[in-house]
């Protein structure tokens, strides 16, 4: 008897309380991810006058957060402070105002994600179940973080690993395996139900890839792991001089919310606007990519969330890593699709400082058929990315 209750509380308890989790997240997710989509599809009719709003609805963002949305500003980094004990609850409220404001982001045309809102809802609601059931608050913030990055992505798999391997570069919180898996499973299903879609793209290694070209796609590798690693740090370094240069939110964001609606103006007439997936399905599926692609989406990204835009860094990073690769290929001698796949797991490897999500992804949307690829370029990636993070509150494992 004292087996069993000791399987029940170590093991099936929180593999049911996962499930509860994903179905929770899933559906939320759902409504955002659909919401957001159907912004986008405004924002590209309308582009031009939209973009015009875009240093409006960044003062309106900043003054949500600074009225109501105190202690929820440190966003990822709070999710971090909670996991590792350092602060005590994550609010509740965080979940409309980071929803609203990356709707809102994306709306007006700004260059951001949308994983930072999936992981931080998740999280949000993970965390407070752990809280409220008595249980391991890490395990169960854990399991939310799985469950959020599943729902939104559609990638069960790699949204397990990415959640027990982010938090701490370099180790893998295994405690939390079991209600991962069941509150990512369930959130892909959920939102898969309602109507959110996975993008998925077909890409085949080349046939008879022979030595020279072996080497070639682990010298990409290596590169996409120091762009990874460059985005983490120059995004860092924008970050903390705009807060000295205009440390008043609102002024902020205004001003770098006008110079990046210039810019997307500008450059392309919007063209690196929003999440950059018109840039993925370019790169993957053979369409047109220009060598500054991966160049322009990298700056004006960084420069949206330096400005204090909502939203994340792994859609524009898959975008980045995308449009590299594609661009790289007819230089090398490389299926241009093929090395773009691998870019867009590589990059998103190298900026998060995470090994097995990357090539994970790459299976899981761009085909397991080229897992062995995946796992050699998203390994060098990793070790080339100079140990950084676009989640400044990362821990390496010796730390």
């Amino acid at each position: 008897m004292e087996q069993v209750k000791g399987l029940w509380r170590s093991l099936l308890q929180p593999g049911l309380l996962g499930v509860a989790i994903g179905c929770a997240v899933g559906g939320v997710d759902a409504v955002f991810g659909r919401v957001l989509l159907r912004l986008s599809a405004v924002r590209d009719a309308h582009v031009l006058p939209l973009l015009l709003l875009l240093p409006l609805g960044g003062v309106l963002i900043a003054w949500a957060y600074r009225t109501v949305g105190r202690g929820t500003e440190r966003g990822m980094g709070l999710v971090f402070e909670a996991g590792r004990g350092e602060a005590a609850e994550i609010p509740l409220r965080l979940i409309p105002l980071i929803m609203g404001g990356t709707w809102l982001t994306h709306l007006l045309g700004g260059s951001a994600g949308r994983e930072g809102v999936a992981v931080q809802i998740g999280a949000a609601v993970g965390h407070g179940v752990g809280r409220r059931t008595g249980g391991d608050g890490k395990v169960f913030l854990i399991a939310g973080m799985a469950a959020g990055f599943s729902g939104l992505f559609r990638t069960p798999i790699a949204a397990v690993f990415f959640a027990l391997e982010v938090m701490t570069a370099g180790a893998l919180e295994y405690a939390a395996l079991f209600p991962a898996m069941t509150a990512s499973f369930a959130a892909c299903a959920v939102s898969g139900a309602l109507g959110l879609e996975k993008f998925q793209a077909a890409v085949s290694a080349p046939a008879g890839l022979n030595a020279g070209g072996a080497a070639v796609l682990l010298a990409a590798g290596v590169l996409f792991g120091v762009t990874g690693g460059l985005f983490a740090r120059v995004l860092a370094a924008a970050k903390g001089w705009a807060a000295k240069v205009l440390p008043n939110s609102l002024a902020r964001i205004a001003a770098l919310g006008g110079a990046a609606a210039l810019l997307l103006m500008l450059c392309g007439r919007g063209r690196y606007a929003g999440l950059g997936t018109n840039l993925i399905a370019q790169a993957t599926g053979g369409g047109t990519i220009f060598w500054f692609d991966f160049l322009l989406k990298f700056l004006l990204t960084v420069l949206t969330l330096a400005a204090g835009f909502q939203g994340g860094e792994v859609t524009p990073l898959f975008a980045v890593g995308a449009s590299l690769g594609a661009a790289l290929g007819p230089l090398v001698g490389v299926d241009p699709a093929f090395l773009a796949a691998l870019g867009y797991a590589a990059v998103f490897g190298g900026a998060t400082n995470t090994l097995l999500a990357p090539m994970l992804i790459g299976g899981e949307v761009l085909g397991f058929e080229n897992l062995p690829w995946f796992f050699l370029v998203c390994a060098l990636a990793y070790l080339f990315n100079g140990s950084r993070s676009i989640y400044t509150a990362q821990r390496m494992l010796a730390q």
